[in-house]
């Protein structure tokens, strides 16, 4: 039995369930810890999933979930979306890509609530059909810089939100639309959208920095290419995009 949450007004519900694929680290799944920590901060129960290659028990621990979030991570392969290495390729984990690739399709067809963090933007992407760019600085000689390994907590550029888009109504709570500055830690992005998603935030440069699927083709299935667990609890937006996907996950 899972353990309840006691909501302002008395109300007690149970906490959503939402698993974290895990990487594989020698003999070791592992996660950091913000992810998880961003997630129990915004009311939900976060859980490693292990990368399990049996497809029923993978099937079965699937069930059991209330939401999805996909965290940062090493590139995808570029065979699951018909491109072909350019040799500028970093910790490609074959067994994570199946494994997430899996879950991702099957919580996009369900309509289970889905979370895309950095590689897992890029993650949903693939699964529903799109493409990536390999290598933003050898691809786009004139991009910013999108590998900033110090900007953890602090913005290494801005992003310009799409009006009328889910994610531009969390992230800024009906304020006027305005640039927001967010971290960034990534060599890879989008290239051509999946069919089902649409483009909710840019860079300046034009990269894409979010995507999402429009409600009305059901649940909830957000992409960030930044690092919001790196940047709560304190930043208020950011908290925000954590409580709603809780909130869609407890639906």
């Amino acid at each position: 039995m899972r353990p309840d949450t006691t909501h302002p007004g008395g109300r007690t519900v149970p906490s959503p369930l939402i698993g974290i694929p895990g990487s594989n680290k020698d003999e070791s799944f592992v996660l950091r810890k913000p992810y998880a920590r961003a997630i129990a901060e915004a009311g939900g129960l976060p859980v490693i999933l292990p990368l399990i290659h049996d497809e029923g028990l993978l099937c079965s621990l699937y069930a059991r979930l209330d939401g999805l979030l996909f965290s940062g991570g090493g590139d995808l392969s570029p065979a699951h979306y018909g491109g072909e290495d350019n040799g500028r390729l970093n910790n490609i984990d074959p067994e994570r890509d199946a494994v997430e690739l899996l879950l991702a399709r099957w919580a996009l067809a369900e309509g289970k609530p889905v979370l895309g963090i950095c590689r897992g933007i890029q993650l949903l992407n693939v699964a529903a059909g799109g493409t990536l760019i390999q290598d933003i600085p050898s691809q786009f000689p004139g991009a910013l810089a999108h590998w900033v390994r110090a900007s953890g907590h602090r913005p290494a550029h801005e992003v310009e939100l799409v009006p009328g888009t889910l994610l531009a109504d969390i992230l800024l709570a009906g304020e006027a639309s305005r640039p927001l500055g967010v971290n960034s830690r990534h060599h890879q992005a989008v290239c051509r959208v999946a069919p089902e998603f649409v483009v909710s935030a840019r860079a300046p440069d034009g990269i894409i920095e979010g995507l999402e699927r429009p409600q009305t083709q059901g649940g909830f299935a957000v992409g960030v290419q930044w690092h919001p667990e790196d940047l709560v609890p304190g930043d208020l937006p950011m908290e925000r995009l954590f409580r709603r996907f809780v909130a869609a996950c407890g639906r």
